[in-house]
């Protein structure tokens, strides 16, 4: 039981529901919009974010819709229902309806929002629906009716530059990663894109004069004794599912929420005969494969599983793909996938499949052209650029899935006062 007294929500803080924006202001203008999805707890992805057309509305009537950097926002509906994103970038959004923002007026706001975490605050959520709804979603006065623990100001901040100084490191360590990708990218770019890998004398190929022939395929040149052809040459899926009848002891699975532009998320260890076992949980993810979601590709659930936890199971929501001749290859292929090009490609495909929600097919992604070298020593050279790249990334995110668990150990620790920050 908490040492601390407990107030409302509502009596210490705001409760903003965002502005009802239409479904044709999006996709143009010059100003961001947070939607649910956008909510990836702990912080808001402003990447996943969408442009909004504002130019029908006057300013003033926009202001307090709003979310400016170090702001928090809950979402009020759907499969993220109750969970809180904050604002780490140094830009400012609109928020788009069914999400509330909340404005902390007599708590320390860094406090408020750690609170939020309490698995008190997703019960509270969950238990207090708004029946009348076709789906589940929560008012803002059904949130501010959560009770949430409230020690002396001072308390509050100390508490909060604890939990924060964890976050700040994950941050830290997510730029690095943002980083390293990058890197990655333009290396890819530079030899898969401009053409501009080393020749036999150490020169940029194309910008050196190297022989390019036109391929009527792409609709453009490339480098001579390069071909083009489907990914599915180079690459298979699914080739590893897990049976009724396995003898595995436990799984760790993987959602499609969990992961999101190589960054991996909760991972669920399940206990066979003990704990329900989704029965989406059917891929078996090995070293180095890539994950792509089929579901919603315009929500990025990709990435390349370097190390996979033991008896990694990925939902079927999930397409796992890897090279049939050398997995060590992988970087390059989910790099081709990930290009802003090839996402487009696929977003377009979804929205016109026949499903209840934008998807797309296996087919539809090893059915996509690609440029390639025949020359085995060039392929060997590129991939000992790009795999480092991405061995750090593993290396760090791991680090940041341990202090994202000291956090949320220490949380409910500091929130009912068991452990106190001298």
């Amino acid at each position: 039981m908490s040492k601390y007294q407990f107030s409302k929500l509502k009596d210490v803080a705001e409760i903003i529901p965002g502005f009802a924006f239409k479904s044709d202001e999006f996709g143009k203008g010059e100003q961001l919009a947070i939607k649910i999805k956008d909510i990836q707890p702990p912080v808001i992805n402003f990447s996943t974010a969408e442009y909004v057309d504002i130019s029908a509305y006057s300013a003033d009537r926009l202001k307090k819709f709003l979310l400016f950097p170090g702001d928090f926002a809950v979402a009020m509906t759907g499969a993220t229902i109750g969970k809180v994103g904050k604002n780490t970038s140094k830009t400012q959004a609109f928020l788009n309806q069914r999400v509330a923002k909340i404005s902390p007026t007599a708590a320390h706001k860094e406090f408020v929002f750690y609170t939020l975490f309490l698995d008190g605050f997703i019960w509270h959520v969950l238990n207090n629906l708004d029946s009348s709804s076709a789906q589940g979603n929560i008012s803002a006065e059904g949130i501010g009716n959560y009770f949430l623990p409230l020690p002396p100001h001072e308390q509050q901040r100390k508490i909060a530059a604890s939990l924060s100084a964890l976050d700040a490191k994950i941050d830290c360590n997510n730029r690095i990663n943002a980083e390293l990708e990058a890197m990655a990218k333009t290396l890819y770019d530079y030899w898969f894109v401009q053409f501009d890998f080393p020749d036999v004398n150490g020169k940029p190929y194309k910008s050196s004069g190297g022989k390019m022939i036109y391929n009527a395929t792409l609709k453009r040149e490339i480098p001579a004794r390069w071909e083009v052809n489907p990914l599915e040459t180079y690459l298979q899926y699914n080739t590893n599912k897990l049976g009724a009848k396995h003898s595995l002891e436990f799984i760790n699975y993987l959602d499609t929420a969990n992961l999101t532009q190589n960054r991996v998320g909760e991972i669920q260890r399940l206990v066979v005969g003990m704990d329900e076992i989704p029965s989406r949980a059917k891929l078996f993810v090995s070293k180095n494969d890539i994950l792509y979601s089929t579901v919603r590709p315009n929500q990025y659930h990709f990435g390349l599983i370097r190390k996979p936890a033991e008896n990694m199971v990925a939902s079927t929501g999930f397409v796992v793909l890897s090279c049939r001749h050398s997995s060590t290859l992988n970087a390059i292929f989910y790099l081709y996938l990930t290009a802003d090009s090839q996402t487009k490609k696929l977003i377009k495909i979804s929205e016109s499949s026949k499903s209840s929600y934008p998807s797309i097919a296996p087919d539809d992604i090893l059915n996509l052209n690609i440029a390639f070298p025949t020359d085995g020593a060039l392929l060997e050279r590129i991939a000992a650029l790009l795999n480092p790249c991405f061995d750090q990334i593993d290396v760090v995110q791991r680090e940041n899935q341990q202090l994202a668990q000291l956090r949320d150990w220490l949380l409910p620790l500091l929130m009912n006062g068991q452990v106190t920050v001298a």
